[in-house]
């Protein structure tokens, strides 16, 4: 006597994706088996794809069968069995093999005869052509999706998929928390992990709940979405999107990242105010620091700061001595001094920028009508690239370098016409900011805080500070201070100028910054 296995399955739990849910599945072939007379001996149902080889519960309903609890399966069409060619050839290889003597399906006639064999053979043959055609053509509308500036998947932190508009739109506060992410990580100064942190801080965290790892930071940082790009099966798209990071941030965390590459471990011993600062006059090394401890007979312990040469130097054995801390700082104190800006002069300085800002104008839009053209001629060489990538002329590799490259230069263009569009004189709040800056300076040169110099020194010479014979000087030939930035020397040279020139002389035409 025959027995069956009553055999259903479905894709996915989403009832609308399916043709035939498993409940309908299974109430059509209950009412096929009392009208066929059919022994039931199970009833197995599976919610798994059939695309590939590997489903539990067919696999345990192989066995069954092979062992004898049933030699019959009853199902709804024979895609519900196998979609892939190795679970099809399990089955003909049954009914060859005698374990299976029955294929019983609601909407498909069968019979173990050499003609029934072929017939399922091209059922199974139809279901894997199905689901591999099914495949190839949702990879042709995802490829056409990404031409048209849509996204073909799931939106990045900062973003969401709007179901109702099958678009991504801006997230209003995680973008904003994105962006700040970029920002300081542009400054040069934090780390990945510090990066990790400030976005755990603001509620930005992985799937478990915990901070984000390093890694995913990095591949975050090196995401071209957040500027308006994607990237789909290795190739740069113009997105429709929204960015939320300026082409000018996100090239220059892409510099810093290239740069560090491996992340470096942070040094146990805590570096002093002035390291990094200074070399050596002598050998041309970095000069270094260390902390002395003197006690007195008395039992009074004072604790000093050295800073000398590293003496890392392989060719030049260095001789010059050490300096303390306080002996070092006056003097960097004193450099300050010469290069703060006055109240009065910075007065002078923003009226004439305001004038300098009118006169300008028209430059600005000379620039936006030359980038614009720019722009059109690489749209032409990117639609001439790809004819020649279609013609066969180009190969894949070179097509998809020089499409980045030139996506990428059109992408800087337009940041920039938007830039300028939007705020035409990007020019003048930098050099406010300046201005601003420049009037702290002395205040800087006064206070306790070294670090603060620090900053302040760094930003005026650079590192082209040196130590010699105990006195710090700038490491030109002419053994002057003056640093490299014109704008900081000016501020010098007018210090040198009060008293002997008049005014007008010493607040000179401040330079366009565009």
């Amino acid at each position: 006597m025959q027995k069956f296995f009553l055999y259903a399955r479905k894709s996915t739990d989403e009832e609308e994706r399916q043709v035939r849910s498993i409940e309908d599945q299974i109430a059509e072939l209950r009412d096929f088996a009392e009208k066929e007379n059919l022994e039931i001996v199970d009833e197995l149902i599976e919610k798994q794809s059939a695309k590939i080889p590997g489903r539990p519960i067919f696999n345990e309903m192989i066995k069954r069968i092979e062992k004898g609890e049933a030699n019959g399966i009853l199902a709804w069409h024979p895609d519900r069995l196998a979609r892939n060619s190795v679970d099809g050839g399990k089955i003909i290889y049954l009914v060859d093999c005698g374990h299976l003597q029955a294929l019983k399906f609601s909407t498909f006639w069968f019979e173990p005869t050499p003609q029934g064999k072929f017939m399922l053979n091209i059922a199974f043959g139809q279901s894997k052509y199905y689901i591999d055609s099914l495949s190839e053509n949702t990879k042709r509308g995802q490829r056409q999706k990404a031409k048209r500036g849509e996204y073909p998947g799931l939106a990045p932190i900062g973003y969401i998929n709007d179901v109702r508009t099958k678009s991504i739109m801006v997230h209003k506060k995680r973008s904003i928390i994105i962006r700040k992410a970029f920002e300081l990580y542009a400054k040069n100064e934090s780390r990945l992990e510090d990066i990790a942190n400030f976005l755990a801080q603001n509620g930005i965290l992985s799937k478990t709940g915990k901070r984000i790892h390093k890694d995913r930071v990095s591949f975050i940082l090196q995401n071209p979405f957040y500027v308006g790009l994607f990237r789909y099966t290795k190739e740069i798209y113009e997105g429709k999107h929204q960015p939320i990071v300026s082409k000018k941030i996100f090239d220059k965390v892409q510099e810093i990242l290239k740069q560090r590459g491996k992340i470096r471990k942070s040094s146990k011993n805590q570096p002093q105010a002035f390291c990094g600062l200074l070399r050596c006059g002598t050998c041309g090394m970095m000069i270094t620091a260390e902390k002395r401890i003197k006690k007195q007979k008395n039992g009074n312990v004072h604790h000093y700061v050295y800073y000398r040469c590293s003496r890392k130097s392989k060719t030049i054995k260095c001789a010059e001595p050490p300096v303390r801390q306080e002996i070092l700082d006056k003097q960097i104190s004193s450099l300050l001094q010469k290069f703060s800006l006055k109240k009065d002069w910075a007065e002078e300085l923003n009226k004439k920028l305001e004038k300098d800002k009118i006169e300008t104008a028209q430059s600005f839009t000379a620039f936006v009508q030359e980038a614009q053209e720019k722009i059109e001629n690489i749209s032409v060489k990117i639609q001439r690239l790809l004819d020649s990538y279609l013609d066969q002329v180009v190969e894949r590799e070179i097509y998809l370098a020089k499409k980045s490259e030139l996506v990428s230069e059109k992408k800087s263009l337009e940041e920039k016409i938007n830039t300028l569009e939007q705020k035409r004189f990007g020019w003048v709040e930098p050099m406010q900011n300046w201005i601003n800056y420049a009037q702290t300076i002395a205040k800087t040169a006064n206070e306790s805080s070294l670090l603060n110099k620090k900053a302040a020194t760094k930003e005026i010479f650079g590192l082209n500070l040196v130590l010699a014979n105990r006195e710090v000087r700038r490491s030109a030939p002419s053994g002057t201070d003056f640093p490299s930035q014109k704008h900081w020397a000016a501020i010098s040279a007018a210090h040198d100028f009060v008293g002997k020139k008049e005014k007008s002389f010493i607040i000179a035409q401040p330079r366009e910054h565009y």
